[in-house]
């Protein structure tokens, strides 16, 4: 059950990022593509930043909320004939489990993914109970 809440809380996290806009923002403001998962462990996120460098991009974990800032400049836009891959700032919230560890969190930024994982705590994990014959 507690995954069925975390799925229908994230669901309305991203509806009403989309309605309000990403950071309660309006504005030039785009969001990143993202892939979110987890497994028994940890919880993964995924940025899609193709062309960012790292200190471009800015990371929070606060109250259970993981926010990722960026911002950039393209320079001179009278220089491009097509122009598909944003520039400017972004900003993405994700609501995460109670059950994540954020004093353990780690992020890596390579070939134009921002990865970012977060451990489980050891009490949330499952754990196996041995059955003993009577």
């Amino acid at each position: 059950m507690n995954t069925y809440m975390d799925a229908l809380n994230h669901q309305i996290d991203r509806l009403f990022n989309e309605a309000l806009g990403e950071c309660g923002t309006s504005g030039d403001h785009w969001a990143p593509a993202c892939n979110v998962r987890e497994d028994e462990n940890e919880f993964y996120v995924q940025v899609a930043l193709p062309g960012w460098e790292p200190h471009q991009v800015t990371l929070e974990l606060k109250d259970k909320m993981l926010t990722v800032r960026g911002e950039r400049s393209g320079g001179d836009m009278s220089q491009y004939l097509m122009r598909e891959i944003p520039d400017g700032s972004f900003c993405r919230v994700l609501n995460l489990p109670a059950s994540l560890d954020p004093e353990k969190a780690r992020a890596s930024h390579a070939n134009g993914l921002l990865s970012i994982s977060i451990p489980k705590r050891e009490e949330a994990k499952a754990r196996r109970i041995l059955i003993e014959a009577a």
